[in-house]
Formats: structure tokens, sequence, C-alpha cells
């Protein structure tokens, strides 16, 4: 009986389908295991094989079942083409088996099959990472939880300034000459504290675009959008007009002036000036020298030489907390847009800092000159204030990220330890008046 030309042909596209999987399975057995690397050429041939076996397949059954499933976005792979964004594209994962009898392959059984899964791993491990990149690409809407709110607030308003703000103020007040007032004290406190809050998160406000910049401050809730703009200023408001009234008519008005000029001078002078010059260093060590100046004018309604005495060494203290900070941040300012010593003069910035440790040793020294301490107070504050100038001037010397970092935590406990000296070594009221 004479063969049918269908048949034929099957025959035909049998042995070519044969005789090219043998040739190459001959002459590079180990790149046709593993044709889903990256080569071209290598896809091509595996392309070529899989078109011949299903035009193969549909020629024998024409009642092959495909199921199709459509993928929900294009992803970039070595195995699927490009397309537009409107295309979809399908996957044929599941197909009817037909009989092994059909085909007289000489091959192995199952070494396509393995081919096959190995390459429906790999599509489904690249589209489930581009999933992953889109995910972690596209903007979420940031919720408000009441639950949130505390910590989000607490981080607008710096919570921790706020609290060295505070304890300076406690140190001036209780420095002063006097009876200590402890409502006073509370109310000079919290009055204290509202205004350093207003005065941070205006700061906040008005930086936005330049924090976004920096690593330092690229988690801060407005640069994250965890709070609007509107709330944040509202927030600033709410603290600002209780926390003067309180310094203004709870304790005298010279400390509500005072808390006044220095939210002023914190917004609208050293915030704008960031950016325009490197004074703004001085006006943000007038900013941080006025609030134990504060303290004392608390308790003694008056502008006397301790007050000024406390706010210099405040105003000496803090350039080397801070230019020994901005030395391990001149990249991060500079990205920010922001004109600091440490970035425009670096020069400038280490002699300042080492100026300014020494300078803390004579100021220490005119304490009981002033009647603020006894002569025992510039004895034993000596070692805490040469360690520091001997930090400075590593820090001079070496201008290098480890002597900035070991003089800025050494200020992070000098001050606090020399006003605890100071509180300790406090002049006698009585010698006072004598």
């Amino acid at each position: 009986m004479a063969a049918s030309p269908h048949t034929l042909s099957s025959r035909l596209l049998t042995g070519c389908v044969w005789y090219l999987e043998r040739r190459a399975m001959r002459d590079s057995p180990h790149k046709f295991m593993h044709l889903f690397r990256n080569v071209n050429k290598q896809w091509i041939t595996f392309q070529h094989f899989t078109f011949l076996k299903r035009m193969y397949v549909t020629q024998l059954n024409r009642s092959l079942n495909q199921q199709v499933k459509p993928k929900p976005e294009p992803v970039a792979s070595p195995f699927l083409e490009k397309t537009s964004s409107g295309q979809t594209k399908a996957e044929i994962y599941e197909m009817k088996p037909f009989s092994p009898s059909s085909l007289s392959l000489s091959r192995k059984p199952n070494e396509e099959e393995v081919i096959e899964l190995e390459s429906a791993s790999i599509i489904e491990a690249s589209i489930d990472e581009g999933k992953e990149r889109k995910d972690e690409k596209q903007w979420k809407e940031m919720k408000l939880r009441a639950d949130d709110l505390p910590g989000i607030l607490a981080r607008l308003s710096k919570i921790k300034l706020t609290a060295l703000v505070v304890s300076t103020t406690s140190a001036g007040f209780a420095l002063a000459p006097g009876p200590f007032d402890w409502f006073c004290f509370l109310l000079t406190s919290v009055g204290t504290g509202l205004a350093s809050c207003a005065a941070n998160s205006i700061n906040q406000f008005f930086e936005v675009p330049f924090d976004s910049n920096m690593n330092r401050t690229k988690n801060r809730p407005l640069v994250r959008g965890q709070i609007s703009p509107l709330l944040a200023v509202s927030f600033a408001t709410c603290c600002a007009v209780p926390g003067v009234a309180l310094l203004t008519w709870g304790v005298n008005p010279l400390t509500g002036a005072l808390g006044v000029l220095n939210i002023f001078l914190y917004t609208c002078c050293y915030t704008p000036l960031k950016r325009i010059s490197i004074a703004n260093t001085w006006v943000g060590a007038v900013v941080g020298a006025i609030p134990p100046v504060m303290g004392w004018t608390a308790a003694t309604g008056s502008l006397d030489a301790g007050a000024f005495l406390l706010g210099g060494i405040l105003y000496s203290w803090q350039f080397p907390h801070f230019n020994a900070l901005s030395w391990g941040l001149r990249e991060d300012y500079s990205r920010g847009g922001y004109c600091m010593m440490s970035v425009t003069h670096p020069a400038l910035c280490r002699r300042v800092a080492l100026r300014h440790c020494l300078a803390l040793i004579g100021l220490c020294t005119a304490a009981p000159l002033l009647d603020v301490t006894t002569w025992t107070f510039p004895a034993i504050s000596l070692p805490i204030n040469l360690y520091i100038s001997y930090l400075g001037f590593r820090f001079y010397a070496d201008a290098d990220r480890k002597s900035s970092r070991k003089l800025f935590f050494c200020s992070l406990w000098h001050l606090p330890l020399l006003l605890l000296l100071m509180l300790t070594c406090k002049q006698p009221p009585a010698h006072i008046f004598f």
C-alpha cells in the first residue's frame, strides 16, 4: 500500500528534527543543555527546535487543546520578546499529551521536558523579580494613623534637640542667684520647650526640598510625606503661641521677648543663611546660646553678667560640637546645597573649633570672678576642658573623620558634665550679698 503524501512529509520532517537535534547534541552537548544563558545564537537554535516540534504535533493531532494564561505585565526577559505596554503576552503552559509511538525519536524521552521546565522556572522567576522591582518604584500613598502621630510630631520637633535646649534653660535657671521657684521653673521649661518645637518644625517646613537630597535628613516626616505641610505649620503655630504666652505672662516679658527672638533667628535668619553664607554657623551659635540666658532671666528678671557668661559657654561649645559633626557630613551638605565651613572653608572650620575649645578654659576661669561659682569650678573643670582642647588640636592637625568623630562624641558628654560641675560649685547666696 502506497504511503500518503501527508505521511511522507511527516516522516521527512521527523527525520529533519532528529538530525538537527542529534547534530547539536554531538557538537556541543554542554551548550545545548544551557541554551537559556544569554547567547543569542543558541537561543535562536532552541526557538527553531520548538517551532518545528509544534508544527509537527499540530499536524498529527488537530484536536490539541491549549490553555492561555494572560500575563499581568510585560517584563524584560531574555526569553520574552519586547512588546508595547498595551499588548499582553500569553503563555502556553499545558498541552494535551500525545502518544509516544507516533514519534520515532531515538533520544532520551525526558530530556526536552527537563529543558522546558527549566525555561519555565527561569521565566517565572524573571516575572516575579520584575513585579518586585515595579512595586518598589511605585509611589504609595502614606496614610496617617493616630498611633503614629506622636512619633511623627516628635521627629518633626526634633525632640532630642528640644530636650537639650530645655536642659540648658534649666541649668541657667538653677545657676541664677536667689531662691528656687518650682512653679516658675516649670513654666519656663514648658514654654521654652514649646518655642523650640515650633522653631524646629518651621525649619523642617522650609528645608523639605534640600533635606530630600541628604542621607541624614531624607527620612524626616515632611520629606517622606508622612504629614502634610499644612499640618506641620499648624503644629508649629499651636506650639509657638502658647509657648510665648507662657514665657511672657507666666514668667516675665523679658524671657518671652528672648523666646520670640530665638524663634525669629532660627527660622528667618539661620535657616535661609545655611544656603547663602558660612555666617550661618555663628548665627546658629547665638540661637543655641540664648536658652540658658532665658533660664537666668526667668529666675532674676534681668540680664546680668552671669547670664552672658552662661551664654558665652554655650556659644563656644557649639563650634567644636557642630564643626566636628559637619566634617563627617561634608558630602551630604554638598548634595543638599548648604554652605558650611567644612565644605567651603575646611581650614577655617578646624581653626574655629580649636579656638573655641581653648575659649572654654577662659570662660570657666571667669565664672568665679563674676560670682557665679566658687574658685573650685575652674580647677575641677580644667581636666575636661584640656581634654576637649587636645581633641580639638588633633582635629586641627589631622583633619580626618577619626579625629572629628572623637571631638564630636566628646562634646556630647562635655557640656552636661560641665554644667553639672557648675551647679555643684554654685556661689552660696550669702556670699553674693556680702
